[in-house]
């Protein structure tokens, strides 16, 4: 009944999408993958991906409601001049993705600790040393060349980086991780499961003995048997968005 009502006074345009993003900043609040009231994700609304739905400057990701969602235009210069103006960092990385790399559906930035720990290493890359961390294989780059706070020219740099439609993961080096898709679902599964092989990396590392790394053959076969697995991140988002309507539906609103 409850989300009857919900749903009866919301006339949002692109609403489901919001829905989706809403949940995926709630849920990654409380797997304390967050940054204080930091971070941005986005999500493309139109055929060239150039008008996207971003959340809203400084507010924290386990507040964020449908309604608080951003229409942005990519290629509108007042952008920033607008009363509801996004974060700079978050225009100057998110536009210059949509802007350039169409494939880029919707767009994930965190510095989630274990991602970052790993672009704090002279060596960012994942290697394929269990299933999860297989997944990434032949799909991540790193930028190694950090520069200051990700405005416009960061963010043109990114989306070159991100301008190989195989390539799903950017390791930003000493900053955080961005990860792109094809949908909400499809984006968040694959950042939580970044999350999750890099942390086993790093924890592997602590023990300071061998790794035992998959073939280049194995890790490509199991992350290509990944990308193709059906279903999964529609499902994940799924159950979430079920838990939060249970727990905390107002994020529909």
């Amino acid at each position: 009944m409850i989300l009857a009502r919900l749903s009866e006074r919301t006339n949002l345009p692109f609403y489901e999408e919001r829905v989706d993003l809403a949940c995926a900043f709630r849920w990654t609040a409380r797997l304390n993958m967050h940054e204080a009231v930091a971070n941005h994700f986005s999500l493309a609304v139109n055929e060239d991906g150039s008008q996207f739905l971003m959340n809203p400057n400084q507010v924290h990701f386990s507040r964020i409601k449908a309604s608080d969602l951003l229409l942005i235009d990519a290629n509108d210069p007042e952008t920033m001049n607008r009363p509801d103006a996004p974060d700079p960092t978050a225009w100057g990385l998110h536009g210059a993705v949509h802007r350039h790399c169409r494939h880029a559906r919707c767009v994930m930035h965190v510095h989630s600790i274990h991602a970052t720990v790993l672009a704090s290493l002279a060596d960012s890359t994942l290697p394929p040393i269990d299933q999860n961390s297989a997944m990434f294989f032949n799909r991540q780059v790193v930028d190694p060349h950090y520069g200051g706070l990700a405005f416009e020219e960061e963010g043109a740099r990114c989306a070159q980086l991100l301008s190989d439609p195989k390539i799903k993961v950017m390791i930003m080096g000493n900053h955080g991780v961005m990860v792109i898709g094809d949908s909400v679902a499809d984006t968040f599964n694959r950042l939580y499961y970044f999350e999750r092989a890099c942390e086993t990396y790093i924890k592997a590392l602590w023990t300071g003995r061998p790794l035992r790394t998959l073939s280049d053959e194995i890790a490509e076969k199991a992350a290509s048997e990944m990308d193709d697995y059906p279903g999964q991140a529609n499902r994940h988002l799924a159950e979430l968005k079920a838990i939060l309507d249970e727990v905390e539906p107002v994020y529909r609103s």
